[in-house]
């Protein structure tokens, strides 16, 4: 009797394994990057089921777009990784988040949206949903504060947790329970967790964004999308939207995805331990005024980190007692942290956060010209390296 494995790690190292070829019993151990336009059919009988397969919203490649195995494999890992009933895969972040926000409204809706999200969310609000005449509403993520910007045509909750920028952990349970009691669909980008250290979908969300540019690659060398859901009547909005737009990723893509997530497991776990490290080396730094990483005991939302999440990455923000220019000069002079507005590859990444994008978070209400806010991802290289450099650095910003 075959075994079904129960772990998540092991699923993931046996995703898209290649299945023996019937006549040579030989087979590769990853299934290869199968490109095609043209999806051929043995005979009427077969287009037929796959027809039928696809007007039923089940998953069938009927042409090249949807893809063949590489892509089904990579679906199969998302909806794994996150307890979907279907995945469906976009060429970026940003085109998944656009994804949800066009299946899932009509003109006319409104919906509220944390205003700790993904920036780029707001350019879409403010070039496509508007002329399209959805309404956005900014706000905290808290129920109170939702509940003063409810309108009778309030159709959808959008979210972010952990914050894009303060990597603040939102009460998922908690805003469930407040979009089922006014009848929204609640969305959350699951980036920061990538449906390995955080579930939304387990902890009350009905639909979850992920961009796999991020942690699921790993390698800093793809871009992707994607959008989870298990209940049937999203699922089916979301399948015909994403039919509609033409939505589709190179297989060679998918197939990178496939390679980074078997190592998902051991890098999050690296990761979160550099992290660790780094902010146990930040928090003994005269600069530091405070850090942001709810995996660190100090951070306010460190209790709700305990409580949903299973792990942590690699991602966090230190506010520094340095001026903008003497912050200019920390962030040029690091050597092993590239700047870069990413996250998630093997590499160490820098960002200085600008003072209005903090303001839309409603942080710095009171001016702040003497401090200032870095961004880290903290990659797999040795912490001690990473602690020399930010010396050094330190060093620079204060000449």
């Amino acid at each position: 009797m075959a075994s079904t494995p129960s772990h998540i790690d092991t699923l993931l190292l046996h995703s898209g394994i290649a299945e023996f070829n019937p006549k040579t019993q030989s087979a590769p151990v990853a299934l290869p990057s199968m490109r095609t336009s043209t999806v051929r059919f043995a005979n009427m009988q077969a287009l037929d089921q796959a027809i039928a397969e696809k007007s039923r919203g089940e998953r069938a490649a009927t042409y090249g777009r949807a893809g063949m195995d590489t892509h089904a494999a990579l679906e199969q890992v998302f909806c794994d990784l996150e307890g979907a009933q279907r995945a469906f895969l976009a060429p970026s972040g940003l085109s998944a988040i656009t994804l949800a926000f066009l299946a899932l409204l009509n003109t006319g809706d409104h919906v509220l949206v944390a205003d700790c999200v993904y920036g780029p969310v707001r350019y879409l609000d403010k070039t496509v949903l508007g002329r399209l005449g959805i309404e956005v509403s900014y706000c905290r993520a808290e129920p109170q504060a939702l509940e003063a910007q409810l309108r009778l045509n309030t159709r959808m909750l959008y979210i972010e947790s952990p914050g894009s920028l303060l990597f603040e952990m939102l009460d998922i349970p908690a805003l469930s329970e407040f979009a089922r009691k006014h009848g929204l669909v609640l969305v959350d980008d699951n980036t920061w967790g990538a449906g390995y250290v955080y579930k939304p979908l387990h902890l009350g969300a009905d639909v979850s964004v992920v961009a796999g540019t991020k942690y699921i690659g790993g390698h800093s060398d793809l871009m992707l999308g994607a959008v989870m859901a298990k209940d049937p009547d999203l699922v089916r909005r979301i399948n015909e939207t994403h039919y509609a737009m033409g939505y589709s990723i190179s297989a060679d893509d998918a197939w990178l995805a496939l390679r980074g997530v078997r190592t998902l497991p051991l890098r999050m776990r690296q990761h979160a331990a550099n992290a660790l490290e780094i902010c146990r080396y930040l928090a003994a730094r005269p600069e530091t005024l405070r850090l942001f990483h709810p995996a660190f005991p100090d951070d306010s939302g460190h209790a709700l980190w305990k409580r949903d999440c299973q792990g942590s990455n690699g991602m966090l923000a230190v506010e520094l007692a340095l001026n903008e220019a003497q912050a200019r000069r920390f962030v040029d002079s690091l050597q092993l942290f590239s700047i870069g507005y990413s996250w998630g590859g093997f590499e160490s990444l820098t960002q200085l956060v600008e003072p209005s994008a903090l303001a839309v978070h409603g942080y710095w209400q009171d001016g702040g010209a003497d401090r200032s806010v870095v961004r880290l991802h903290i990659g797999l290289e040795a912490p001690q390296d990473l602690m020399a450099d930010l010396d050094q650095a330190f060093q620079a910003a204060r000449q």
